[in-house]
Formats: C-alpha cells, structure tokens, sequence
C-alpha cells in the first residue's frame, strides 16, 4: 500500500503541464524560483506551488546557496522514477514548449 502511495504521488507530479515543463528544465539544469518564473511567464506563488509537489513527489530537491533557493532533479533509485525522467529528458525537452521555456530563461540570464 504505501509503494502504490509512493507511485501516485509521482504520477501526480507527471499530470500537469507546468510541472512537466519544470521538470524539462531541471532535467538540463539546476534553477532557482526567479529563472524558473522567467522561463515559464509565471508568477512566484504558481512555481513555488507546483515545485512543492514536486517536491512531496521526490522528484525534486532545493538546496539554499546565500539568499537564493536552488532546485535540481533527485538522482532517481525508483526505476519507475528513472523511466519517467529519462522520457522528461529526451521526449518533453525537444518539443516546442520547451525550447521556448528556455529561449526565455537565456533572455532572463542576459540582462
């Protein structure tokens, strides 16, 4: 019972748009909350809630450096965790949303 808790919260996470498409980006990247709101066009609040699902989820990690809160992919020992990602990673990353996710983050890294 508690695996298949454990697996419906990951699925949870795969279910949404948002979170698919922070999940691209930190498949390539540790970002912190203000590059992923630029690279999104979201505000703060709509990241910060669909990263602490993530987080619940264990596919994510924050890790504090200074002021800022950075995040990153856990390394995945699940393999159900592990297949996801690796479709994140090769499948979501390529389409078009994605690449205009991070055109915007270069933007935003450029002023």
């Amino acid at each position: 019972m508690i695996v298949m808790k454990r697996e419906a919260l990951v699925f949870k996470a795969f279910s949404d748009e948002i979170r698919l498409r922070i999940l691209a980006l930190l498949a390539r990247e540790e970002l912190c909350v203000a590059e992923l709101m630029a690279a999104l066009a979201l505000p703060q609040s709509t990241v910060s809630r669909h990263l602490a699902t993530l987080r619940q989820a264990g596919l994510v990690e924050d890790q504090r450096q200074g002021v800022y809160v950075r995040y990153r992919l856990l390394p995945q020992g699940n393999t159900l965790e592990r297949d996801l990602i690796f479709l994140v990673e090769k499948r979501l990353a390529a389409l078009d949303q994605a690449q205009i996710d991070r055109g915007r983050l270069q933007i935003y890294r450029q002023r």
